[in-house]
């Protein structure tokens, strides 16, 4: 029945416009399209066509997969009224995709201007959100951002709230892009509209954001751990890029660990992947560089070849397109090759003025006047590299990118030495000397264990982070936990958290007493509770306390003497207390998953973080 279709359709519009699901949001789809095509429906087709194409553009990355959904595309559009609003819209999808396949970005504006004569705001806001994603390319950055601004106005005017998220996410993601100072002021505001109303995808990219950021300050651990979260998230959205951004993040922090060489295997297998985006060249690229940092010459040549054959101007300008060309400026530094870095500096000249970013803001590796000043320094043209790396330094400093500050200023003392003109020795001492204890602080604070704290405030317990505080309520895995927290580095038995407090080993429970409920609390409440009316929700909740800490007559609670049962009922009751604090605040959350151990004994282990540390011609963490 037409009927049920119809449910169908709507499933998928909920799961993607309301949930940002796209997995779920593409069976619906799929569905739908299955039974409009038994019905002979063609406006269920239709619909479900381009619901299946995707909330971002090229969803189906295999071949298979994306010749499935264009030849669904192409074939409703031939049985539609030409005229009719649904045809304009699978025209446009159709043009949109084809222009984002075969690599042509600016095909994409004449549809751009056809849209802005519709009269249905939720159609515009269609076609904007799918335009904006296929200018993801550095030539494009003015264009990209008033198809931004237009698509909140849409949704201001009756696109929906999804749009909305959209419209937001893509300033958010464009005034990073363009080095933006308020880039952070958007983002704040993509957050509080997020809210406690998730949105999945556009959570999986604010999620991904925040990553980029942790890098840029210099807290490598808490990056790679978050970095983790965020590839979860991605694979429960069910979003294609999760793996490669996964891969982009872990670059990244490796890069200025100085240990990119660890991930060969790992750049071999992204860049082979046919979930990789035919237009991204960032994994081939990478790997040239990690291959030229073994020794293994032949094979970066080799790698940068494939690549840039026959010519430059042939590399697709993608959202990767400053990352592969920076890449390559650094394997052409390590291979010695000047006139490979001639080259990129002539392509990457345009765009000095431009931080290196990867995809919709996933990774940043500082200043294109950085790669302007290793290619120069690479060619010999030592004025150039001297005036470019020290506008890298500055560049660096105002998008805080610790590691990329650090990085520019020992290529800068580099360039000066080599240069050696009256005056270079000594600036160049002065640069090492601020990149050393830049590097000293750096360390200093990755060497000193990030620790979270957890104590009573009033009816809810208080989580600290490094100055991060998150209020959540009371459960009895937020009793587990509080145990667990004050009582970093020891191995507690789940049949010990389980019987309470009272039941810990001394101490233990020395240092837990504090931040849980003891035996003078205890009695206090009975006491509050003799005066409190039947009716009253204090009354309630006092009832509550008491009886997640004891039992009948008063005495502890205690436990079947059952580890199997106990480790159970921990792990449970522990994951939904993260799970709370995650809804709050997704860094204490990330943490605490990171270094809260369940199982038969249980423990909380703080992480110590790896950041940069100065050595010659790279950043390197512990």
């Amino acid at each position: 029945m037409a009927q049920d279709a119809d449910v169908l359709l709507a499933r998928g519009a909920r799961a993607l416009e309301v949930d940002g699901d796209l997995r779920a949001g593409q069976n619906w789809f799929d569905a739908a399209y299955r039974e409009g095509e038994r019905l002979g429906d063609v406006r269920v087709m239709a619909e479900a066509a381009l619901g299946a194409a995707g909330w971002w553009l090229a969803e189906r990355r295999t071949v298979t997969e994306s010749r499935l959904a264009r030849a669904r595309l192409r074939h409703v559009l031939t049985v539609l009224a030409p005229d009719s609003v649904l045809a304009s819209r699978v025209r446009v999808r159709v043009a949109i995709e084809e222009a984002d396949w075969t690599g042509r970005p600016s095909d994409v504006l004449p549809v751009v201007d056809e849209v802005r004569g519709w009269s249905d705001p939720i159609a515009r806001a269609e076609a904007l959100r799918v335009a904006h994603h296929a200018l993801r390319g550095p030539d494009h950055n003015r264009v990209r951002r008033e198809l931004a601004d237009e698509l909140v106005g849409e949704a201001g005017r009756g696109g929906g709230r999804g749009h909305l998220l959209m419209g937001l996410l893509y300033q958010t993601v464009d005034l990073f892009l363009d080095g933006d100072p308020h880039a952070h002021r958007r983002l704040a505001e993509l957050r509080a509209e997020l809210g406690d109303d998730e949105h999945l995808a556009v959570g999986y990219v604010t999620s991904a954001i925040e990553v980029m950021l942790t890098i840029r300050a210099g807290r490598l651990a808490e990056a790679e751990q978050l970095a983790r979260e965020c590839y979860e998230l991605g694979m429960r959205v069910g979003d294609v890029n999760a793996a490669a951004w996964y891969g982009a993040h872990i670059g990244a922090i490796r890069w200025y660990q100085g240990r990119l060489t660890e991930l060969l295997p790992m750049l071999a297998e992204v860049a082979h992947t046919p979930e990789l985006s035919a237009m991204d060249n960032s994994f081939v690229a990478a790997r040239a560089v990690a291959a030229a940092a073994t020794g293994d010459h032949e094979t970066a040549k080799q790698l940068m070849a494939s690549v840039l054959f026959p010519t430059l101007s042939d590399v697709p300008r993608s959202s990767t397109w400053l990352l592969v060309m920076y890449s390559f400026v650094e394997a052409a530094n390590l291979i010695g090759s000047a006139e490979a870095a001639a080259k990129l500096y002539q392509v990457l000249e345009p765009y000095r003025r431009q931080p290196i970013m990867a995809a919709i803001g996933v990774a940043c590796f500082g200043s294109v006047e950085h790669a302007l000043g290793v290619a120069a320094l690479t060619s010999g043209e030592m004025d150039r590299a001297v005036e470019h790396l020290t506008c890298a330094v500055r560049h660096n400093l105002a998008l805080g990118h610790s590691p990329a500050v650090l990085y520019s200023r020992l290529r800068l003392a580099e360039a000066l030495e080599r240069r050696g003109e009256p005056g270079d020795e000594a600036a160049a001492a002065v640069a090492r000397d601020r990149a050393a204890a830049q590097s000293a602080t750096l360390q200093s604070a990755a060497n000193a264990e990030t620790r979270a704290t957890c104590g009573r405030h009033g009816r809810k317990w208080r989580v600290e982070l490094g100055g991060r505080v998150v209020y959540v309520q009371h459960s009895v895995g937020m009793l587990h936990l509080a145990v667990l927290i004050t009582n970093p580095g020891a191995e507690i038995a789940a049949l010990e958290l389980v019987a309470g407090v009272d039941r810990l080993p001394q101490a233990v429970r020395s240092m837990a007493e504090q931040a849980v409920l003891d035996r003078t609390a205890t009695h206090q409440y009975r006491q509050r509770l003799t005066e409190l009316p039947e009716t009253s929700p204090d009354r309630a909740w006092l009832q509550a306390e008491l009886a997640t800490n004891t039992r009948r007559g008063g005495r502890p609670r205690t436990f079947a003497d059952n580890s199997e049962r106990a480790r159970l009922a921990v792990g449970r009751a522990i994951r939904r207390a993260i799970t709370a604090i995650d809804q709050s605040d997704q860094v204490i959350g990330a943490h605490l998953r990171g270094c809260v151990h369940t199982g038969v004994r249980c423990w909380y282990r703080p992480i110590t973080g790896n950041t940069p540390a100065a050595k010659r011609g790279h950043v390197v963490g512990s």
